[in-house]
């Protein structure tokens, strides 16, 4: 299962975006811009910005997640959502020898498709160590002929075979990663990954993430979630045509926390 972990955030996350917002409405100066701003008074300001549909100020709050047990599918997804910042654990520099990968539960509910999935993973295990092996070795003379010692020649060949041997790996082989977002991407992240619609496994870690920051702030995500959420579904002929059975499963999850 994917385990999300909210490493950092801005601190006071709602104070700062009411810092911002009051200086768009008020006559207030950068000096005086934090007098009189109780925790109270920046839950006002926040919830007025959602009233209203003022966004841009809850930009200046963000949030950095570490993400793990994921698949690097869900890699290739995550990465769509283009204003965020991602770190991620690189296949050219770590070997991915006996890698560890992700079992969709759908096919792990089916014993036939389990069986020829794991098949494959071995296989694709095979596979990468073979290949990594005879570019290892090619490499190796390579580097033994520019003079390089036998450790220095082993070291480097191993590094080098590594880049392309993993063009071998499965989009279920299993990566980690730190991002970051800032508020209002956050929000169109979780309007559109909280949906059921969205694929289960960025579903899931989208729900996580949601569930963390709402800790933190509370007024700034308090209507974040699917759209239906916040009105009729706007999926349209590709609605999953179960809003409000969503709803209420939704709800239920966020409000565990």
């Amino acid at each position: 299962m994917a385990k999300v972990t909210l490493l950092a955030y801005t601190p006071a996350p709602e104070k700062t975006v009411a810092m911002a917002a009051k200086l768009c409405y008020s006559a207030s100066g950068i000096e005086t811009i934090a007098e009189g701003l109780s925790e109270d008074k920046a839950a006002s300001f926040v919830d007025m910005l959602a009233e209203i549909g003022h966004e841009s100020p809850i930009e200046h709050a963000s949030f950095t997640f570490g993400i793990e047990n994921v698949s690097r599918s869900f890699l290739a997804q995550i990465t769509r959502h283009r204003i965020a910042s991602f770190s991620v654990q690189s296949q050219r520099y770590v070997a991915e020898k006996n890698f560890d990968f992700i079992l969709p539960p759908e096919i792990e509910a089916e014993p036939e498709a389990k069986a020829v999935f794991l098949q494959a993973m071995e296989e694709d295990c095979r596979h990468y160590e073979k290949i990594t092996e005879i570019l290892k070795q090619k490499y190796k003379r390579a580097f033994l002929h520019q003079g390089k010692s036998e450790k220095q020649a082993e070291r480097a060949a191993e590094k080098k075979a590594i880049e392309d041997a993993r063009f071998v790996l499965p989009n279920a082989c299993e990566t980690k990663m730190v991002c970051t977002f800032n508020a209002r991407s956050l929000l169109n992240f979780f309007s559109h990954r909280c949906c059921n619609r969205a694929q289960w496994e960025i579903r899931e870690v989208a729900t996580q993430m949601l569930l963390l920051v709402r800790e933190v702030a509370p007024h700034i995500f308090a209507h974040a979630g699917p759209p239906c959420l916040r009105g009729a579904c706007p999926e349209g002929k590709m609605s999953c045509g179960r809003a409000e059975e969503v709803r209420k499963s939704f709800l239920k999850d966020v409000e565990k926390k």
